[in-house]
């Protein structure tokens, strides 16, 4: 957990540099460099986040870059823009109930897009680079969930909107730069997730939809109305970037859990795919005039290592090498991709990480790990928590079950109005799964997981109490209709879309909320939540600890509980990163 790690690469305008938020200090900090050599010069002194989360933006010209940073992780993000030469810094928002986003500086450097709730709903604003002349350019009643992309002119806004009653529907709208007109350039189908990528230099915009059935990249030609895609169908591909000559589309195809960028050539539709290693390569983004490409490798028994891909030589060098300290990479596991039946016979992937050279007979305690989300994925990249369990002696299960993204929107959507139904069937199925294998003690299950994956634990426990020995809940959620009170605007979107009104609805609310079946625990059960959490907030812990003091559980016998200060929705602070791998390490070893 201590050795350095990079965030968020980022090139510059003119393809000659890039920054990236590295915590080769010990502390998260922003740095540049210049290429080809990738020489890394360190412009932030303590001022950025310490766990980033919203990303930042560089100016045309290169000279500042506008940051977000919130506060102890509660994700209430003001703007700051610091000096790219001097590392000087100045904050240039300042509203601390609103979180603000930065996108895109207009292409004359004059304006900056954000987007901000500091109206209550996410949406889109314009801003002067020293933060005055705040403009609302949008005020939909739903979130801006995408886009405050810049035409190259100067005169045009895309983003992705919604106006329809489906929820999970989003749009392509083009707004003009002065506020004067908002405009749905593109609805592929109703109810598909359409999203801007990347502007042309001829005025036409790539985008990514999943009217298919799976995500693909396009270009519509927005005066003619024309759409072409590109890619194969059933093939999930997401649109990233264009060159500047406006000659490729670059793509990340997601395929059996591993990314791998794919290159059009936009007029003829010719593919070519980087010759990279198996696993994930993302970032994807255009330098040196076009000739390269910046992209982040890793396997699952190799940490992230930035890449300078040759396009001509068919070639790549390593700019950030992956980083070991004093462990040797070999003892990292290599992942096992496998699937596995659910109740209802739908194949479930899954990745297997098991410790190497386990004796004859010897059968080891497992644990099943739940991701977020629930639309999230696990990849066949470098995973902490994997390698760090397997490394203690457990075996190690990571299913992407329904509701992962990933598998065409099918699979996505099949847990819609259904959290903790399939989808608890699907992780119990894991777990049967892994009681199926020679090497495991089918008496020494765990469950772990955050956020989602944490909702998804705390289902487990209470839902299947025989199944499980252990548990840890990680930012997880107990009583989704107090979730969705606290939550902001287009948290509470994001709820409806997935489960519907909550008044309307309001059995399934109740039905799927653990709180309610707490009495049903048996397994030995660790909550742990960060107490500046906007997503799930602290409050979802504390209820479900509560209820279990009611109950006549006891606190250091039946359960555990742990606040972390200073910390949200998960960190990825290096001090915090340690504080959580002990704490998930020494429970598991005592209670498996």
């Amino acid at each position: 957990a201590s050795l350095p790690s990079f965030y968020l690469v980022k090139p510059a305008w003119d393809g000659e540099k890039f920054a990236f938020y590295w915590d080769k200090t010990g502390r998260m900090e922003l740095y540049t460099a210049d290429l080809p050599d990738g020489h890394p010069h360190q412009v932030s002194r303590g001022e950025v986040p310490r766990s980033p989360r919203a990303g930042f933006a560089w100016s045309r010209d290169g000279k500042r870059i506008v940051f977000a940073k919130d506060q102890d992780g509660n994700e209430q993000h003001d703007l700051y823009a610091i000096d790219t030469r001097t590392g000087a810094v100045t904050q240039i928002t300042d509203t601390s109930q609103a979180q603000e986003i930065p996108v895109e500086f207009s292409p004359d450097d004059r304006w900056l897009t954000m987007l901000s709730n500091r109206d209550g709903q996410l949406n889109l604003y314009k801003l002067r680079p020293d933060g005055t002349e705040v403009t609302p350019l949008t005020r939909f009643a739903n979130p801006v969930l995408a886009g405050g992309i810049w035409s190259p002119d100067g005169t045009r806004i895309a983003i992705s909107a919604n106006e329809t009653p489906e929820l999970k529907n989003q749009d392509i709208y083009v707004v003009n730069a002065d506020g004067t007109e908002i405009k749905r350039v593109l609805q592929v189908k109703p109810g598909s997730i359409d999203r801007p990528a990347k502007w042309l230099p001829d005025g036409r915009l790539a985008f990514t939809s999943d009217a298919s059935g799976v995500n693909r990249p396009g270009i519509l030609d927005l005066e003619s109305g024309e759409v072409r895609f590109y890619g194969e169908e059933g093939v999930d591909e997401i649109a990233t970037t264009v060159s500047r000559d406006g000659r490729y589309l670059v793509a990340l195809r997601n395929q059996d859990a591993t990314i791998r960028p794919v290159l059009y050539e936009i007029e003829t539709g010719e593919a070519r795919e980087l010759d990279l290693p198996p696993g994930v390569a993302y970032g994807a983004e255009f330098v040196r005039d076009d000739g390269a490409i910046l992209v982040t490798h890793t396997s699952a028994a190799r940490r992230p290592e930035l890449l300078l891909y040759d396009l001509a030589a068919d070639t790549s060098r390593t700019i950030i090498p992956a980083e070991y300290g004093a462990i040797d990479p070999s003892l990292f596991v290599p992942e096992q991709y496998v699937t596995y039946k659910s109740f209802d016979g739908l194949e479930i992937p899954a990745l297997l990480y098991v410790p190497r050279d386990i004796p004859d007979g010897e059968r080891l305690p497992a644990i099943v790990i739940v991701h977020g989300g629930p639309t999230g994925q696990f990849f066949r990249m470098f995973d902490p928590f994997a390698q760090f369990l397997v490394d203690q002696g457990f075996v190690v299960l990571e299913p992407n079950i329904r509701g992962s993204t990933g598998y065409g929107v099918e699979f996505r959507d099949m847990n819609r109005y259904d959290w903790g139904g399939a989808d608890l069937e699907d992780v119990a199925a894991g777990a049967e799964y892994l009681k199926s294998l020679p090497f495991v003690d089918p008496d020494r299950l765990g469950v772990f997981g955050g956020s989602y994956g944490g909702y998804m634990t705390l289902m487990q426990v209470v839902k299947k109490p025989d199944l499980w020995k252990a548990a840890v809940a990680w930012v997880g959620i107990s009583d989704l209709k107090k979730l969705y009170e606290k939550s902001m605007e287009h948290f509470k979107y994001y709820l409806r879309w997935h489960l519907g009104d909550p008044e309307e609805n309001a059995a399934l609310w109740e039905e799927r909320s653990a709180i309610n079946y707490a009495g049903n625990l048996r397994a030995k059960l660790l909550l742990v939540h960060g107490v500046n959490d906007p997503r799930c907030p602290i409050e979802q812990s504390r209820l479900f600890r509560d209820r279990l003091l009611e109950l006549g559980y006891k606190e250091g016998e039946d359960f555990e509980y742990v606040e972390l200060g200073e910390e949200g929705h998960g960190s990825s602070d290096i001090a915090h990163k340690i504080r959580t791998y002990t704490l998930l390490a020494d429970f598991m070893a005592r209670n498996l």
